[in-house]
């Protein structure tokens, strides 16, 4: 598994704010329009899961085999965009955006995301495209961002709602199945990645934002209060607060 990111100086301080949360809570487009809000960068972790099981599938291996999966991790070249207003996702030269969202790699992510050692590489990953993002802040949201990839970030969040909002909120994300076979797969994939990691209660330290019953801007500027809050103080984690401004892509 390559990294594609370049070194930061010591100089460089990236002002990190982490989200958790289950799948249909929102994570994803909130973290975009706060990133938008900000000026900060915006990284989708669970895009890198899905990379490499897209990746595995192109290759034909079955991804609930550890080894195999292990293997194909080799030659597995991964590139995001950090751009919340220019999001995409290359494996290779291929652009696996839209690829990556398929329900055949929906179905074999767990199976990668599963593999001790792939998690750890794929969680070094992270921390250098944070590190090398060129950007004052960036918005990390997956899994398992509060307590493994940003631990100790100034701003720790776990976005969640109500299991039959997120399933219904995922059903009108997708068109191609029925409501209740997609509240089945939320189900199914959320059983699953919870036996790898806890993303439904909050570690200590982390700010609960609920948008079971917020609407999408009304959760935006939950999630952006609790940063604020953060960023009055002068020191937090041991980490300096930076100033949000609007950057350059």
């Amino acid at each position: 598994m390559t990294d594609p990111t370049t070194p930061s100086t010591a100089a460089d301080v990236v002002f990190v704010v982490a989200i958790d949360g289950p799948a249909g809570s929102g994570k994803s487009s909130v973290s975009k329009q706060v990133a938008r809000r900000l000026g900060y960068g915006y990284l989708d972790t669970g895009a890198a899961y899905r990379a490499l099981a897209w990746h595995a599938l192109e290759h034909g291996i079955d991804t609930s085999d550890a080894a195999s999966v292990l293997d194909v991790t080799g030659d597995f070249e991964y590139a995001i965009s950090l751009d919340p207003d220019a999001y995409w996702v290359r494996v290779g030269a291929a652009d696996v955006t839209d690829a990556i969202r398929e329900p055949r790699v929906s179905d074999a992510v767990s199976g990668v995301a599963r593999v001790p050692a792939v998690r750890e590489s794929v969680n070094r990953l992270f921390r250098g495209l944070i590190a090398g993002s060129g950007r004052p802040g960036v918005i990390v949201e997956g899994r398992d961002i509060t307590t493994v990839v940003a631990p100790d970030a100034p701003v720790r969040i776990l976005l969640t709602a109500a299991p039959e909002v997120r399933a219904a909120r995922r059903s009108a994300e997708v068109t191609t199945q029925d409501a209740a076979a997609v509240a089945a797969a939320l189900h199914q994939r959320d059983a699953s990645d919870s036996a790898v990691v806890d993303f439904l209660t909050a570690a200590p330290g982390v700010e609960v934002v609920d948008s079971t019953r917020l609407d999408f801007d009304q959760t935006v500027d939950a999630v952006l209060r609790v940063i604020r809050a953060a960023q009055s103080a002068p020191m937090i984690h041991g980490a300096p607060a930076v100033e949000p401004q609007q950057t350059g892509a």
